[in-house]
């Protein structure tokens, strides 16, 4: 090989190192970008797990004030805590309802009797329609109640209604009640009685029937 050659040869080689160190120096900036960038996607996402973390705690302490004040309406204070607890399973995030009685959580289903489940059923669609309203939405102002408490004992039925009546004032919401409960009836503001004569519906206000 002449020197012209191995000059040649040489100043190749020359090339190729520059390339490749100008390739890797592209390379360092990109993973710099790219380490960057992540952390600012784990910075991103720790917030916005806060956020819907502080929004959860949000959501279930007014719905627990709700269905909690409801349920000491009816039963008395501190008979029932209402329970509502967001959890991770199998990668999704669920809701577990508990009522907590004497410092012990117990399942509503099984160890509370219909009465309680009766009463947080109903207090939650109360909660729900609360959330909607303070978030906005255009909701009608109206809940519309088919035999309510039918599983609550018969003592209790009164203050079934007075809680009703609380509520309504306190929330601004009218509850509109198909029963045959007198003790509900008797809560109500306006009665109407609904009669058949002959297949045919005929509506009275109650203080028209005598």
């Amino acid at each position: 090989m002449t020197s012209r050659e191995l000059q040649r040869a040489i100043d190749q080689h020359k090339g190729r190192a520059q390339q490749i160190s100008a390739t890797l120096e592209a390379k360092r900036k990109e993973l710099a970008g790219a380490e960057a960038m992540t952390q600012t996607i784990d910075e991103a996402q720790e917030i916005i797990q806060r956020v819907a973390k502080d929004t959860q705690n949000n959501f279930v302490c007014r719905i627990a004030d709700v269905v909690s004040t409801a349920l000491d309406a009816v039963f008395g204070a501190d008979a029932y805590e209402f329970s509502l607890e967001f959890i991770q399973k199998r990668g999704k995030t669920e809701v577990e309802i508990a009522f907590i009685r004497d410092g012990s959580k117990i399942d509503p289903l099984s160890a509370s009797g219909g009465g309680a489940v009766d009463v947080a059923s109903f207090a939650l669609r109360v909660a729900v329609w609360s959330l909607l309203k303070n978030s906005g939405r255009s909701v009608l102002d109206t809940i519309i109640l088919d035999e309510p408490f039918r599983f609550l004992s018969r003592d209790l039925q009164p203050l079934a209604g007075s809680m009703l009546k609380t509520l309504s004032k306190k929330l601004g919401l009218q509850f509109v009640m198909v029963t045959h409960n007198p003790d509900l009836i008797e809560s109500a503001d306006m009665v109407f009685e609904v009669t058949n004569k002959n297949g045919e519906s005929h509506v009275t206000r109650l203080e028209d029937v005598a």
